[in-house]
């Protein structure tokens, strides 16, 4: 999956490197301890920066002053937990001054991923009318520019910014939609921290020594090497041969430069450990496109992206929201094998290992030729339903319906779900998308009907049933929701028993 690739200056990166070496007279901050900045309610939150060794540093907001003396080029306070509101002024002294007016209070989360979550608000649907009504002074946005590191930074760039016309025409238009929602629901500030980068594996948000410390995962680091010599060797071909049809000046074939291979981890170094220990609520995740190929891999590797994230935040199981899969590419007239499915079963696997962890179901709004579907205001609001419901206890529906247990029965399969709600539908006409199995593993479409809060399935042309699927294909067209207006995720009942994870 392709993704614009942003070249970050030479000496940006130099001094994001060296952020906490070089020797200051004054106090500086990280980028995102700066005007506008929202701060999390509810939790200990943590201020640091860089300062001479020896200078005492003051922190003070509200009621709060917080003292403390920086050792080795660096200080940090700890605030004791505030409720929402704002803007209030936030002043740092040590030998200089520096003060914030416009500090808020209320709620933080970063949203990550590939190009989809990239994906900018000009660029989806109805764009021009979303824009012109974005304008809301209680959201606040820090986009995190996009660098690759081999080494975890200490500092990024950016700034915060109030949601505008002007400041979110470029920003997630996933994260917006959620935002925005968000920010209606609770009725407190939200902040919004944006890093992603297009066409990203997962591997390369993960910390490599969390990578060399899982046995199945370090295959990842281990493959690394070959896979960049054969970059270089590609090349230095392209290279050779750009030359020599330059030399020749006649007209050739147009060349591709070949793209350097994603090296585990180097994003997590540019882009997350950057953040930390800057408090937040959660996090929304939307990548899993350049993972399909390895997705029995993705079971072990997305859980643990994830609690590589909460370890490294020291924040505990914070919320963590993900996006399954939309539906791309061809239409199956018949049942098949598919690795777009094989990675939306990965991704509801993490909802069951893990806590905290939500996900949002699109089946409604893929797009078979585009794997960048435009409409991405259903996904930000089922992501922010996700998290009334996970992360702030609110007694809502925030799920379609998901798989459960079956009971095999004469002729039929009745399949019993969670998350059923007000109760099950067939939204427009009767269900589709369900096949059916015998012993010989052989699916074939079925016939299923709503009976309560079951789907019974049955074919009447196939043997003694053993098995389900639902959904099962690159861009399944199916239509299980139930009456709170919420799809249900695709699921297949024949795993492996070493599957049965869930």
């Amino acid at each position: 999956m392709g993704g614009r690739r942003c070249v970050v200056a030479a000496g940006v990166v130099a001094w994001v490197a060296l952020a906490g070496l070089a020797v200051r007279a004054d106090v500086k901050l990280p980028s995102l301890v700066s005007e506008g900045m929202v701060l999390q309610q509810g939790v200990p939150v943590r201020i640091w920066g860089w300062a001479d060794e020896g200078e005492q540093v003051t922190v003070k907001i509200k009621n709060q002053t917080e003292t403390t003396i920086a050792s080795q080029g660096k200080w940090a306070v700890t605030l004791a937990p505030m409720k929402a509101g704002g803007p209030f002024e936030l002043a740092i002294f040590g030998k200089n001054k520096i003060a914030f007016k416009d500090v808020l209070v209320g709620e933080i989360w970063v949203c990550s991923g590939q190009s989809n979550m990239q994906w900018s608000l000009s660029q989806s649907f109805e764009a021009e009318k979303h824009i012109q009504n974005s304008a809301n002074p209680k959201i606040h946005l820090f986009s995190v520019p996009r660098v690759k590191s081999d080494k975890p930074l200490e500092d990024t760039t950016g700034s915060w910014q109030a949601c505008s016309p002007a400041t979110v025409k470029d920003f997630t238009a996933v994260g917006y939609f959620f935002g925005r929602d968000l920010q209606k629901a609770l009725k407190v500030p939200v902040g919004l921290i944006h890093s992603s980068w297009g066409g990203s594996p997962a591997e390369v948000w993960v910390r490599e020594s969390v990578l060399a410390a899982n046995s199945e995962l370090k295959t990842i680091l281990d493959a690394y090497p070959k896979s960049f010599e054969g970059y270089q060797k590609a090349l230095a071909d392209y290279e050779a041969r750009a030359a020599k049809a330059k030399a020749k000046e006649a007209k050739q074939p147009a060349l591709r430069r070949p793209s350097a291979p994603w090296k585990p981890a180097e994003l997590y170094n540019g882009m997350i450990a950057p953040l930390l220990p800057y408090a937040i609520k959660g996090a929304i995740w939307y990548q899993g496109e350049s993972n399909a190929s390895r997705a029995a891999q993705y079971r072990s590797l997305f859980p643990t992206m994830i609690q590589n994230w909460r370890r490294d935040w020291k924040l505990g199981d914070f919320t963590f929201l993900e996006v399954q899969l939309a539906p791309f590419m061809e239409i199956k007239t018949e049942p098949a094998e598919s690795a777009w499915a094989e990675l939306r079963e990965a991704q509801l696997l993490a909802t069951r290992l893990l806590p905290n962890v939500g996900m949002a179901v699109i089946t409604d709004v893929g797009d078979p030729k585009d794997i960048h579907p435009k409409k991405k205001e259903p996904v930000g609001a089922r992501l922010a339903l996700a998290a009334q419901g996970i992360a702030y206890g609110e007694k809502i529906e925030y799920s379609g319906p998901i798989y459960k247990y079956m009971q095999v029965g004469p002729g039929h399969i009745a399949l019993h779900f969670d998350h059923v709600g007000k109760g099950l539908v067939a939204k427009e006409g009767p269900l589709k998308g369900f096949a059916i199995a015998g012993a010989d593993g052989r699916f074939v479409w079925a016939d299923a009907a709503i009976e309560g809060d079951t789907v019974v399935v049955s074919s009447k042309d196939g043997p003694r049933p053993v098995a389900v699927r639902y959904g099962w294909a690159d861009c399944p067209v199916v239509n299980l929701w139930n009456k709170n207006g919420l799809p249900a995720s695709p699921f297949r009942t024949d795993r492996a028993e070493s599957d049965m994870s869930y």
